[in-house]
């Protein structure tokens, strides 16, 4: 009997991370441009117009030229996440007749990031008096009557960005570690923009403020040269701005473009400053273990 008590432990696998990951908002569809469609089409069968689809082709080819750094690389790969709608579908297929096939890995279909359920059939005339209560009351907390609120897409989007680490800790994009992967993921307005605000962390005041995507329309969040992802290693000030973005957002974004993975940039102040306006003054180092358990807060220090 061979004795592997003493065989040294196998060492972990380092993870890879992918160099992009690019948000693409679906082409023109029949529904942006005649609202009433959503009264005898169901969302999700809602179809891309011809222009559409002239949209999605055009995005392919910006997207591979991304990718490819403009034909400078030689190792790049794409891995594909789309929602299960006909038309973020087809803006896929369009989209991938840029891309040679030993270039793609693969592609998958993912419900959690599709588009915001607005409910069954919509009437226009009902969807119009919602969507200006919706207005009054706030575009991340209003759930639509039969539908879903910003806050719901919120929580499945989370739910698919911790799948979407597994997929990468574990290798189940089959990504060889010499190529440079690019996760393009298609889908819908809300859901991007979803997307970033939990990727960013940033509050529901300023998820407020963002501005949709055009039609195949795209973000790319790219590792900046600390290992963190960026929106500003792409994309200008000026695009950033015109996102909605405020000044400190696109500051803590040239931040990450430069920063260590993992770093904590405490200048963005809505890490603590949007919570707080005062704190309590710090105390010496030499102050006794009784006068931090006694603090008017009420927290104690745990037993060591």
């Amino acid at each position: 009997m061979v004795d592997y008590s003493h065989q040294p432990s196998p060492r972990p696998r380092e993870r890879v991370l992918p160099k992009r990951i690019i948000l693409v908002r679906h082409g023109e569809s029949a529904g942006n441009i005649d609202g009433t469609a959503y009264t005898t089409t169901p969302d999700n069968k809602i179809p891309l117009t011809a222009q559409g689809i002239e949209q999605a082709k055009r995005a392919g080819s910006r997207i591979c030229d991304v990718v490819s750094a403009g034909g400078a690389s030689s190792n790049w790969k794409v891995y594909f996440y789309v929602s299960p709608y006909l038309r973020t579908r087809t803006t896929l297929r369009e989209i991938g007749r840029a891309f040679p096939k030993n270039r793609v890995i693969g592609a998958r279909e993912e419900c959690r990031i599709r588009e915001q359920d607005f409910g069954n059939f919509q009437v226009a005339e009902r969807m119009k008096v919602i969507k200006e209560t919706r207005e009054r009351f706030g575009r991340f907390f209003y759930r639509f009557p039969e539908g879903e609120s910003a806050a719901d897409v919120y929580d499945r989007v989370s739910s698919f960005l911790e799948s979407l680490w597994r997929d990468i800790d574990m290798n189940r994009l089959h990504q060889d570690p010499s190529d440079e992967l690019n996760l393009i993921i298609v889908s819908h307005g809300l859901a991007i923009r979803v997307f970033l605000t939990k990727w960013f962390k940033w509050t529901v005041e300023q998820f407020e403020y963002l501005n949709n995507l055009g039609n195949s329309e795209f973000r790319v969040m790219q590792l900046g040269i600390g290992g963190d992802y960026s929106l500003a290693v792409h994309h200008t000030d000026e695009e950033m701005q015109q996102w909605g973005l405020s000044p400190d957002m696109i500051a803590d974004q040239r931040w990450r473009a430069h920063a260590a993975r993992g770093d904590w940039n405490e200048k963005c102040p809505w890490y603590l400053d949007t919570f707080f306006d005062q704190f309590a003054d710090a105390r010496s180092e030499d102050d006794d273990d009784d006068d931090v358990e006694s603090c008017d807060c009420g927290t104690q220090r745990n037993p060591v």
